[in-house]
């Protein structure tokens, strides 16, 4: 019998609302096998990008240590990632947990914490030079729709947290498992973590200030 594992979700005012509930939608289609918590700064309502106040179970600095830990990108991660006090709680938080996985500009903010020192790793390509910014310690891979290296999975821009997850849940669980969840949720994904036609897309542009 597998073991449930617990999965915290880091949320913070900005957050894109997508690259949250995408994955969560996924996992928690799975409850025997996952259990969800999102973290916020205080106990109070945490706002995505689009206005939507989610409710968070735990603050950051009650939350108990988590198997894997999910950070999504935002417009909000700009402040984030120049908040030593955030960093410093997120990289604790991180090294506690036996996966760490971020979607979009996420990357981001595990690259300024340094969990991703010395791993490959991808972003948000609209907003990919401000991800790859973050740190030069990072072989950052410019041209993939999601890159796992070990225990930290990172994905590109917003619905690639699905494809990302949908993978991770079958590296966890096997086929059956991920074919039924995506299934369940009729989700046609992409498996192949190397194609990202939006590299391409994306190539000559540099970071908005809107972009995720």
């Amino acid at each position: 019998m597998t073991d449930r594992r617990s999965v915290a979700v880091v949320l913070f005012d900005g957050f894109e609302l997508l690259d949250v509930f995408g994955p969560v939608e996924l996992l928690a289609a799975a409850p025997e096998l996952f259990e969800l918590r999102f973290l916020g700064p205080t106990r109070d309502l945490v706002r995505s990008s689009q206005g939507i106040a989610v409710t968070v179970t735990d603050a950051y600095s009650d939350a108990a240590p988590a198997d894997i830990v999910l950070v999504p990108g935002g417009i909000g991660t700009r402040r984030l990632a120049e908040d030593p006090g955030f960093l410093d709680w997120l990289r604790t938080f991180g090294l506690s947990a036996s996966l760490v996985t971020s979607v979009c500009t996420g990357s981001g903010l595990l690259a300024a914490a340094g969990l991703l020192d010395g791993r490959r790793a991808t972003s948000n390509k609209l907003a990919f030079d401000w991800s790859a910014s973050r740190s030069d310690r990072v072989d950052w891979q410019r041209q993939a729709r999601w890159v796992e290296d070990g225990d930290r999975w990172t994905s590109s821009g917003v619905a690639a947290g699905m494809d990302m997850t949908a993978a991770l849940i079958r590296h966890l669980h096997g086929d059956e498992v991920a074919d039924r969840i995506t299934t369940h949720v009729e989700l046609e994904v992409q498996r192949d973590p190397a194609r990202d036609p939006f590299a391409l897309v994306h190539r000559s542009a540099t970071a908005a200030p809107t972009a995720d």
